[in-house]
This record gives structure tokens, sequence and C-alpha cells, in this order.
């Protein structure tokens, strides 16, 4: 299973999250992105869930419809695999190995590392480079899943007429996204502690990354499936109906003040937790800053209300912020859903590694 491809053709990067598709393609010209297609596909409720995909067929559909409707012609295509169902570790070995040798040990040795039986898994490994702690040593990433988490996703990418040329991890694919993101932030990322709050439908990951690399990583069920939940309580609406008046408008006056705003504080809630979790754990080092991503991040003022409730400059990812756009893409759609697609980002950039 080749998760960390080196030097291929362009790949779509293709997000399957539990409220819709994300698909997106970039290319490259000097140092400069371009967005040539994207597209998010709606999905149905329960056709992921937990990050696992309930219906494979459901999933296609959807990214059969994101395809058609981006335009895209390529066939290659990356996608991931959420955090809760990988298992990473670094490991230290001998600097002098051949990638052939690494790998026959690795295998040999995983049965340590890895809590599920080999067959049940597919692995892959990156070196990234000599080991602080002993120059003859490197160290080296491993990345194990259970098959089906991976099987599944390669499998809806068949049937919509796309090859998985890479399996990549989520929180990978966020970190590189992260790199776009550094133009936006007032300061250098060197030395810098930078929490990524990606809240989803039904999950908020937390991403800390120092000097652009992950170091914690946490995932609590919190979403804008809430949201929409209690609209559609509250002002008896089917689910799809909700769905669609919260990001349309078109509800009573009362709506910001006794749904919308309650929303929003019990978003900070989870994000301070998660921050206090990491905090704790990593002998006290604090968070210089914080971006705000997915589809949650869009809803107006909760970057002023995090900074004003934690003390901590918060900002809305925007991936495409420096990207030249193709002129099939348009503008202000992007620019509303450029939040919710930075896995979707993370993964299209595995074109140009």
């Amino acid at each position: 299973m080749d998760w960390f491809n080196k030097g291929q053709p362009t790949v779509l990067g293709i997000d399957i999250s539990t409220a819709a598709i994300k698909l997106l393609e970039l290319s490259k010209a000097g140092a400069r992105y371009r967005v040539e297609h994207y597209a998010v596909s709606p999905l149905p409720q329960d056709a992921v869930v937990d990050k696992n995909i309930a219906d494979v067929d459901v999933i296609a559909d959807a990214i059969k419809a994101a395809i058609k409707q981006s335009g895209t012609k390529t066939k290659n295509a990356c996608v991931a695999v959420s955090g809760s169902s990988v298992m990473t570790k670094v490991i230290s070995m001998p600097g002098s190995l051949t990638d052939e040798e690494m790998e026959e040990q690795i295998l040999v040795e995983a049965d340590q590392y890895v809590p599920y039986s080999l067959d049940e898994v597919n692995l892959d490994f990156e070196v990234q480079g000599v080991s602080e702690k002993n120059p003859e040593m490197v160290d080296v990433l491993l990345a194990a899943s259970r098959r089906e988490n991976v099987e599944d996703r390669v499998e809806a990418l068949e049937k919509a007429g796309l090859k998985a040329k890479i399996v990549d991890v989520e929180a990978f694919a966020i970190e590189n996204a992260f790199m776009l993101l550094a133009d936006q932030l007032p300061e250098a990322i060197e030395d810098q502690t930078v929490a990524i709050a990606d809240i989803g439908a039904t999950m908020t990951s937390l991403n800390v990354l120092l000097d652009g690399r992950t170091v914690y990583t946490r995932e609590q069920g919190f979403g804008g499936k809430q949201l929409t939940e209690e609209i559609q309580r509250r002002y008896g609406l089917s689910y799809e109906e909700a769905g669609l008046a919260k990001k349309h408008g078109g509800l009573p006056d009362n709506y910001v003040s006794d749904v919308l705003d309650p929303f929003k504080k019990a978003m900070v809630q989870q994000i301070a937790r998660s921050l206090q979790f990491f905090v704790s754990s990593s002998a006290n080092r604090s968070i210089d800053s914080i971006v705000l991503a997915g589809g949650c991040s869009s809803i107006p003022g909760v970057d002023k209300l995090v900074e004003q409730s934690l003390g901590i400059p918060a900002y809305i990812a925007n991936p495409f912020i420096n990207m030249a756009l193709s002129n099939k893409v348009k503008p202000q759609s992007l620019s509303n859903d450029a939040p919710a697609m930075m896995i979707a980002c993370g993964l299209a950039l595995r074109s140009f590694d």
C-alpha cells in the first residue's frame, strides 16, 4: 500500500467527510498554485458514521456527482483515513539500511507497535531524517490502519471511476495544507505552536503543530449537525430543510440569540477543552495562535468569539488565499467553502511531492 507515494501525475484530493464529499484539483506554475476544479457534493445522513463508511455505493454516487459538478477529467485520486482509525508511531532504525531492508525489519517488528494482527492492517513508513538522539539512527514514521478503513475508501473511488493512487492520513493532509496558511499568520511559523481546530459536521479534530509539524491530535464528537438538529427541533423542519436554512438563511429573528449564539458558545467550549488536554499533556506548552477550519468556522464572528474567550489570536483557514483560479471555479463559492477544504487541499497537494 503506497501511502507516501512520490512523483506521480496529478491527483484529485477527495475528502470523504460525514456531511459531504469535497473534491479539489490543483495545478502549479512556478511557485504558484492554481485551483483547476473543485466541488462539494452533500452526503445523506448516516452514509459516514464516526468516520467509517456505512454505504460504499452512496459514497461512490456522491463522488460521481462531485466529479461531474467540477468538470475534472483527472482519474487518479488521493484519499485519507481519519486520525481515530490510524495508528502512527515514530521509531528509530539504523541509518545504514536500504529501503528494502528497512521494510523487512519493520514487518518483523511491526506487531510490537500495531495493536491488530498484521493481516488486518495496511502499513506504510516514511523516513523522517536523522535521529536527534543518535546520528547513526534515522527516525521512521510508521502508519497503520485497519484494512477495511482503507479498502472501503478505495472501493468507493473505484466505483466512481477513479483510481486511488495514495491513501493519506487526515492529520498529515492538514499539516500539508497548513503550509499554505503560513502567510496568513502574523509571525513566521518557526518555533510557533499553532492549533488547528477543524469543526466539521459531527467531529471536531484538534491538530497542534510545532514548527509546522504535527505534535498532537485529538478528536471529539461535536459538530454542525448539533446546530442543524436544534434548528430542526425548534422550527419544526426536516433535517434537509434545517440544513438549507442554516446555510442560506430565512429563519425567524430569534434564531441568532436563541439558537446560533448558544451553539457558538458551545463550540468555543469544545475548542477550549481540547486545548486544555493538549496543554496538560505537553509540559505546559502554550498555544501561540489558533486556526479555525471545517464548515462550522464559516459561522460569522466565530473567530472573534474564540479570540475574546481564549485570549489567543484566531484566524479562519483559507488555503486558497494566494492561489490563482481557473475560469471554471466560482470565486465566491470557493471562498465560502475554503475553511472546509483543508483536508481536500492537503490531499491535492500530494500531486507535487
